[in-house]
């Protein structure tokens, strides 16, 4: 195929704050363009953003149904490959669902879905239709992440006994969704959100960068999830001790309410001859430890895996961050539908969280929920 794909939007207006990183993220390769959009449920919003965006009038529409209906009734050469959607967690399903059914690949925000039964009915649908899916869970997308993930499956820690894995924020210790902050007001609202709240918004990302880089799946789990703020329905702090597949051991930990704290996500992976260290704040680094010393294997420079340079653009000492990382899931899900259009296997060196991870984010959910409803793991002193 000797063009660009052409994505179409759902969600993502002007006032949207995750809308504008995935079209800076799906540009940044030159394998994508935005052309068309069913931009907020408000059709005059919706309409602003198209114009905002410069497309055409006739493919910005008031809503999901109708982009997805009149894109499918377009000739082949004309209607948009795949959408993109990036709405309030409430609102990914519905659309998800109609994409796949009228043939459209899907790439989605985190969590997948507002529940487990609507994960579930989404990788039936991947299953028999053969589309792609992916999920942005970015931050799978650093270079230095598929570094380590490569290491460890190499041996060259040995056999994992420890995995720490942590993201704190502090941006709701206060009441903020009280104040009209949109952002804040969905992310704390059950019916948004779904039954997590920063369990969902950042420890589904906590958990799957642990099982990503480790190539390990949590078998259980036992969970202490708290509500700080008074008057807000959903935890905002979570501390969950985790057994891992493979025998090791884990501990993770998120919070909203982590004063000062901006998005300091770390995962620390220990093994029998060594261990390793990622920091997403200072992400082009990866600290390799052992009893002998450490090494800090960087970006671009040296000997890295194949895995690593493959995810990196520009040379080293140059920061690649948050949006490059989100770009590389954009690009690798685009590689895939060139793949599967001219009917050929992906390469499985450009990954991307899929389907499967989906409801792997929300069977991590029920699990913690479950367990942070009971005390009886825990013994008094």
């Amino acid at each position: 195929m000797s063009r660009k794909l052409r994505m179409g939007m759902v969600g993502g207006s002007l006032e949207a704050f995750i809308g504008g990183v995935h079209r800076i993220a799906a540009a940044i390769d030159g394998q994508i363009e935005l052309t068309a959009g069913a931009f907020s449920s408000n059709p005059e919003k919706s309409k602003a953003t198209g114009k905002a965006l410069f497309l055409p009038d006739d493919r910005v529409y008031a809503s999901f149904e109708e982009m997805i209906a009149t894109e499918k009734s377009r000739p082949a050469e004309e209607r948009i490959d795949f959408i993109s959607i990036v709405t309030p967690n409430h609102l990914h399903y519905a659309p998800a669902k109609m994409a796949l059914e009228n043939g459209f690949h899907v790439i989605c925000d985190k969590p997948m879905t507002i529940n487990l039964e609507q994960a579930e009915s989404l990788q039936k649908l991947v299953e028999e239709t053969g589309l792609i899916f992916a999920l942005t869970h970015n931050y799978t997308g650093y270079p230095m992440v598929k570094q380590a993930k490569a290491m460890i499956a190499n041996g060259e820690i040995g056999t994992l006994r420890k995995i720490i894995v942590e993201y704190p924020q502090g941006w709701l210790s206060s009441k903020l969704e009280g104040t009209g902050n949109k952002q804040a007001s969905w992310r704390t609202n059950p019916d948004q959100s779904g039954a997590g709240g920063g369990l969902g918004d950042i420890g589904t990302h906590a958990e799957n960068l642990a099982e990503y880089v480790t190539g390990s799946r949590i078998k259980e789990l036992c969970a202490d999830l708290s509500i700080f703020v008074d008057g807000r329905p959903l935890d905002d702090d979570g501390n969950i001790l985790i057994r891992f597949d493979n025998g090791a051991k884990g501990i993770l930990q998120y919070s909203q309410v982590a004063n000062g704290e901006e998005n300091s996500l770390s995962i620390r992976v220990y093994g029998e001859t060594g261990g390793l260290e990622w920091r997403q704040m200072e992400p082009n680094s990866l600290v390799h430890k052992t009893n002998s010393g450490y090494r800090v294997l960087r970006t671009n420079w040296g000997q890295l895996y194949p895995a690593a340079t493959a995810h990196a653009r520009i040379p080293a000492g140059h920061p690649e961050g948050f949006l490059e990382a989100f770009a590389n899931v954009y690009r690798n899900f685009a590689f895939a539908i060139r793949a599967h259009q001219e009917g050929k296997p992906q390469d499985p060196l450009y990954d991307f969280p899929t389907v499967k991870d989906g409801v792997r984010g929300l069977r991590f959910i029920d699990a913690a929920i479950q367990s942070g409803k009971t005390d009886t793991k825990w013994t008094k002193i």
